[in-house]
């Protein structure tokens, strides 16, 4: 699969966006935030 055929989600964090990754395959439905460090960040 190409990189531009990924799918995306945008953090609510910092308003970028992020593609999906393989170590989120069974799990990307819950992903929320783009690193650690934007989950560690409370808002």
């Amino acid at each position: 699969m190409k990189k531009e055929h990924l799918p995306t989600k945008i953090c609510p964090v910092c308003n970028r966006p992020f593609a999906w990754r393989k170590k989120w395959e069974k799990n990307w439905e819950n992903v929320k935030y783009c690193s650690k460090k934007c989950s560690g960040v409370k808002k």
